[in-house]
């Protein structure tokens, strides 16, 4: 189903890329605003399925992205929240992980819009209650956890960071050429030496992984 949405990216040039991108596969935009305080206005007006924001924005140009999207969660504790950034900052992905683990989250690089298919998948992910997060910032979360992860062979840690982006079992299997059996085997063995449970929503197994990570 068609997704509204509420986006915010003070770039008018990346602010209209957004627009097409997420209308050029059925979305609608109720709202493209340019600061945070717009951001927060728009959401209230609109009710977005999703609200999509770059992190440093007007008027304090800092993390007012950010923030707003904080408060809009506060508000409407569930709404999806998908940030966009031009740096990695591992304290922006914590901060979304701490907003919980019962709706949407993600954290991409601005990057990433320029493939627009995995871009609009990351959409409606995240909408769909999924948790998706940039893969170079998988990257570094896993080099803080290097100890913990000797016990994980290097097939083992490449199925980890795919995990962690969100993707499933059968994604794996076709981004590493192997049998979904292979990359199932592998899954369990993961959350074995990991101490980590698996349920059965997707989104909770990724969320456990990033848990896991930041820790």
């Amino acid at each position: 189903m068609p997704l509204n949405i509420v986006l915010a990216e003070d770039s008018p040039l990346l602010r209209d890329g957004l627009v097409s991108v997420v209308t050029r596969f059925g979305h609608r935009v109720s709202a493209a605003v340019g600061d945070a305080d717009a951001l927060i206005a728009a959401a209230h007006e609109h009710d977005p399925d999703i609200v999509i924001t770059d992190v440093r924005m007007p008027p304090g140009n800092a993390d007012d992205g950010l923030r707003a999207a904080v408060a809009l969660r506060g508000h409407r504790p569930g709404l999806p929240i998908l940030v966009l950034s031009q740096y990695i900052e591992q304290s922006y992905a914590t901060h979304l992980l701490d907003l919980g683990s019962e709706s949407g989250i993600g954290y991409l690089l601005k990057d990433r819009v320029s493939a627009v298919t995995h871009f609009a998948s990351a959409v409606e992910q995240v909408a769909a209650g999924a948790t998706v997060m940039d893969p170079e910032v998988v990257r570094q979360l896993l080099r803080r956890r290097q100890d913990p992860l000797r016990r994980l062979t290097p097939r083992e840690r490449e199925v980890l960071s795919l995990m962690a982006e969100g993707r499933s079992n059968a994604e794996i299997a076709r981004d590493l050429y192997v049998t979904e059996a292979a990359v199932n085997k592998h899954v369990s063995s993961i959350l074995q030496k990991l101490d980590l449970r698996l349920d059965g929503h997707g989104h909770r197994r990724v969320l456990a992984v990033l848990t896991y990570l930041r820790a």
